[in-house]
């Protein structure tokens, strides 16, 4: 690893610990040249997955964007972050599992909300209205009587 400092290439590692809940490693490192320490991050390498919008235009996966999402959607609603987080992370790992090059936005949205759906219905309500674009109060309400339907099973 390179020393960010003085560009030795020769360096020592003082303490290593997993973060990012065992998905990546942090090494603190000590440069052998100039003895400056540094901080690095080693994680898995993963294939580029694209996503497919509705307009038919692609761009990268990016797990940042559902969790800002779920935040919005669950603002002011009894849901802790570590509930979004493994929400995510679900969400990711079913992506990365499919081994799909190319995934639709169609399809990520109905994998979140089907996990909201256990974990908030008001969020659910929220990100449903937002990510199907509800027209009008009529699909709004077809949407509310389909929840209430399931909860009352």
């Amino acid at each position: 690893m390179k020393c960010l400092y003085c560009n030795a290439t020769e360096s020592r590692v003082i303490d290593s610990r997993p973060t990012d809940e065992g998905l990546a490693i942090r090494r603190r490192r000590e440069c052998v040249n100039c003895g400056r320490r540094f901080t690095t991050y080693e994680k898995i390498e993963t294939m580029q997955i694209m996503v497919v919008k509705k307009d038919g235009s692609r761009e990268a996966f990016d797990a940042d964007k559902i969790r800002r999402g779920l935040i919005k959607a669950c603002e002011k609603r009894p849901v802790a972050m570590h509930d979004v987080d493994a929400l995510v992370r679900d969400v990711e790992q079913q992506i990365m599992n499919s081994l799909e090059q190319e995934v639709s936005s169609a399809r990520i949205g109905e994998m979140v909300m089907e996990r909201l759906r256990n974990l908030d219905e008001v969020a659910y309500v929220r990100f449903a209205s937002v990510y199907r674009s509800f027209c009008d109060i009529n699909t709004f309400m077809e949407e509310l009587k389909t929840l209430l339907g399931r909860h009352n099973e």
